[in-house]
């Protein structure tokens, strides 16, 4: 059954990665775009939490999670977990005079974990930002001055290893090496002075290549504080890092057809080095976050989390935006899950169901107005063949931003699909 769901799985992110675009938010005009790997489907389906970890399940944004014994109850070997998730966002943008509904597909993460006793090693790849929007700036007299577009991301790609120091202490590292580009288009449409459009346009292109590593700490620790509750505490921290920022920037005269199509006339490239912005320096800020949590191990779970992000650091010297400043950004998870019976014959008793609720400032400020961010989450955990795999699906529902000062508010639903794969590996052969 694990290998049908895997291939409709991968049909289903084939059918939408050639044209995926990882979100259609107007924020993502500014910084490096729009934070979108916000954890894996289970923590996702928790309003965001990742303190929790376990045996069966890849934990992303704690390294510690890596380390760990395995199932003894499958007798010999190592259990190795594989993890693969996607989702698909439906956003309605919402202004003070009109509205519009957008969606995008995207693949979220692919994962590997592997426990070698205390040890632990896990590798993967996913999108860490991205960049898509379409905005237009229309004048007083609704004439149309300004359109803007972007498009990319910044990719990351991740090797970290866990250990565990005593029976319910883990602590861990990941080392991050983040690529990718940005793209950003902006046509200023010119008129005579009777309003007619002119039969050329300007138009600027930025382009900017990023790479670069950043580390990723995690410890956590799960003391048993009665015969039956665990409790669950967790830290992760990332320290600031720069990442390399390589740039170009054309200008050109365009013609733009009735189908919004633009064609250039001529083009002219900037000598960014001579400026000294050929070659920059993108800070990414200093982020923590701390949760505890309590429950019943393979029954219930209930924990909370609070993450800090010191916005405030970063920096990018090739752009600056007049009407936008960073503050420290920080974000409150509750949630949990429930099993209500783990080893049950019945398919529904084994499976587990999770919900959390999570606010975010997201330390954007546009025209003194916070950009702030809400999300409510339900999800369920399906079990799958053996060795404890399962399918996860999750709906997060939320809103972000605000209609104040002409800005936008943003509605969204986002439903989450994984598989969360175990195997056996490294099995000791016996003979009779």
């Amino acid at each position: 059954m694990i290998k049908q769901i895997c291939l409709i799985f991968i049909a289903f992110l084939a059918l939408n990665i050639h044209a995926q675009e990882g979100t259609t938010s107007p924020y993502s005009f500014y910084g490096l775009g729009s934070l979108k790997f916000k954890g894996t489907t289970e923590n996702v389906s928790m309003g965001g939490l990742s303190i929790f970890t376990d045996s069966i399940h890849v934990n992303l944004r704690n390294p510690a999670s890596y380390a760990g014994n395995s199932l003894k109850s499958l007798g010999n070997g190592h259990i190795v977990k594989f993890a693969v998730g996607g989702s698909s966002s439906n956003t309605t943008l919402k202004t003070n005079t009109v509205s519009n509904n957008t969606n995008a597909v995207t693949f979220d993460y692919l994962a590997l974990s592997i426990p070698m006793g205390r040890l632990g090693m896990g590798f993967g790849l996913m999108p860490y930002t991205s960049v898509g929007y379409k905005l237009e700036s229309i004048s007083d007299e609704n004439v149309l001055n300004y359109r803007y577009r972007g498009e990319g991301g910044v990719n990351k790609a991740f090797l970290g290893i866990g250990y565990l120091l005593a029976e319910n202490l883990r602590v861990g590292v990941d080392a991050n090496y983040n690529f990718g580009n940005s793209q950003n288009t902006v046509v200023n449409f010119r008129y005579d002075n009777e309003g007619t459009p002119l039969q050329y346009h300007s138009r600027e292109v930025n382009r900017s290549d990023l790479s670069g590593l950043n580390f990723n700490l995690g410890l956590t620790y799960t003391p048993m504080i009665s015969e039956k509750l665990q409790l669950t505490s967790s830290i992760t921290f990332s320290p600031k890092a720069d990442l390399t920022s390589t740039n170009q920037r054309t200008f050109a005269s365009v013609v733009v057809s009735s189908t919004g199509q633009e064609f250039a006339v001529t083009e002219v490239e900037t000598d960014l080095e001579a400026l000294g912005l050929d070659k920059t320096v993108l800070t990414l800020p200093t982020k923590t976050a701390l949760g505890v949590g309590i429950g019943q191990p393979r029954k219930w779970f209930l924990g909370a989390e609070y993450t800090m992000l010191k916005t405030s650091e970063f920096s990018n010297e090739i752009f600056s935006f007049e009407n936008a400043t960073y503050e420290d950004a920080s974000t409150i998870s509750v949630g949990g899950f429930f099993i209500p019976q783990y080893n049950a014959f019945k398919y529904w008793k084994r499976a587990v169901y999770r919900a959390g609720i999570r606010y975010e400032n997201t330390g954007l400020k546009i025209q003194n107005e916070a950009i702030n961010e809400f999300g409510m989450s339900f999800g369920v955990g399906l079990p799958v063949g053996n060795a404890f795999s399962n399918v996860n699906f999750g709906i997060e529902v939320g809103q972000r931003g605000t209609i104040n000062q002409n800005l936008v508010k943003e509605n969204f639903v986002n439903f989450q699909l994984s598989l969360s794969l175990n195997d056996r590996w490294f099995v000791k052969r016996k003979y009779n």
